[in-house]
């Protein structure tokens, strides 16, 4: 899906250093700081890191998961809207997210992390905590960029998406990163410890209750979200990272309101509700008792399921590029978007591309009205304007008004 390292990327020359000088406060002598502009030295492990075996990503995996299994995808029992939601982002990261609301105990959390095992695996240069694609400059850092401009062979290996939690309580320092200011001043190196936003990059970023987040912390992921970099800046300093990921939140709408700015950052939008038929009901109980009794038996019975369906998520990420939409279809997307008043081209967007990774998730090279049906409200319901008068969900008028317009 990356696009390969052009030729005329390489032509780039390194950046050049550039001297700063300091004067000591206590003793009154100057020191002279070389900077590199924009240059990251990461120290420790993660700079020492070589490719691992594929033996040893083998027994990381396995110890992983004996350390804690998640509940199986396949085995989660109703919950369709929400699951096709985050199957569609892991197709096409580019949707830019999923807002889950919806009851507590509905199984939001229990759902995402359940995607971990259906994650697909990437391409990233090893030793570089920024999870950088080797294939794409776009997506790489500082340093990955200086080492391809000047030629080095970049070792690559192949590892899965991560998903990061993002707790509630985290600082900003944790989220963003820090930069060792006494390391800069003696040895005139960007000392940068890396948070969670660079262990992010290229993967998940799970909120649970984002809706309780603190102002500060909605503050940086706008701006991430916006630009696909984090930059810290500390006494003068300046680094910078990519950090593209994928944003899921769930939350209780019970428990506040999102602020709009952040809300219209998540590509989809699903509401969950609970269950009220008793057998199913019964089921769901039934599940949870089987997993909880024995975590590694429940998982070996959905081995296969589980398996048939990374290779279809695997399948579609792959022809993804090839699905086309018409041009008579695109027009009435942003025609119900026009008339329901949708700020902004973001509804827009996200609609065609959900559309096409519906098809593509359904092994279809072509966009149909019906694939639209099913995403377009999960697309454009939260990007409607809030009218306390009006007693109808916001998705029922948005198949309203595309039935209206694509009848």
């Amino acid at each position: 899906m990356a696009g390969l390292l052009s030729s005329s990327f390489t032509a780039l020359s390194a950046p050049r250093a550039r001297v700063v000088h300091r004067r000591n406060l206590s003793s009154g002598a100057r020191i002279s700081i070389r900077h590199r502009p924009r240059h990251l030295l990461v120290s420790g492990a993660a700079a020492a890191t070589t490719e691992l075996s594929s033996a040893d990503e083998g027994k990381k995996l396995m110890s992983s998961e004996s350390q804690r299994p998640v509940f199986p995808f396949s085995a989660i029992v109703g919950q369709d809207e929400m699951k096709l939601c985050l199957l569609l982002n892991v197709i096409d990261p580019k949707i830019g997210g999923v807002m889950i609301m919806g009851d507590r105990g509905t199984g939001k959390s229990t759902v995402v992390r359940s995607l971990v095992d259906l994650l697909p695996e990437i391409k990233v240069v090893v030793g570089d905590p920024f999870n950088s694609d080797p294939e794409d400059p776009e997506s790489m850092s500082m340093d990955v960029r200086d080492r391809a401009a000047r030629g080095e062979p970049l070792p690559v290996a192949a590892t899965r998406i991560t998903m990061v939690d993002l707790p509630l309580g985290a600082t900003e320092d944790r989220v963003c990163g820090t930069i060792d200011i006494e390391k800069a001043l003696t040895e005139g190196v960007k000392a940068f410890e890396p948070g969670l936003l660079a262990k992010a990059n290229r993967g998940i970023l799970y909120v649970d209750e984002v809706n309780l987040l603190d102002d500060h912390l909605v503050d940086v992921l706008l701006d991430s979200a916006a630009s696909g970099w984090n930059t810290v800046e500390r006494e003068g300093i300046s680094i910078s990272h990519p950090a593209r990921f994928i944003l899921i939140g769930s939350g209780n709408p019970e428990e506040g309101e999102l602020r709009p700015q952040l809300l219209d950052r998540f590509g989809m939008h699903a509401q969950v509700g609970t269950v009220r038929d008793a057998e199913l009901r019964v089921k769901i109980v039934e599940e949870r008792a089987g997993f909880d009794q024995d975590p590694k038996g429940f998982r070996e019975t959905y081995r296969a399921e589980q398996e048939k369906l990374q290779q279809q998520i695997a399948s579609a990420r792959s022809s993804l590029a090839s699905v086309q939409i018409d041009h008579d279809l695109r027009v009435k997307i942003s025609k119900v978007c026009a008339e329901l008043n949708v700020d902004g081209l973001r509804g827009d967007i996200v609609s065609n591309r959900a559309a096409k990774a519906l098809a593509a998730l359904k092994g279809r090279d072509k966009v149909t009205a019906e694939d639209i049906a099913t995403v377009i409200p999960n697309c454009l319901r939260h990007r409607l304007r809030k009218d306390p008068l009006e007693s109808i969900d916001s998705g029922l008028l948005v198949i309203e008004k595309f039935y209206e317009v694509f009848s």
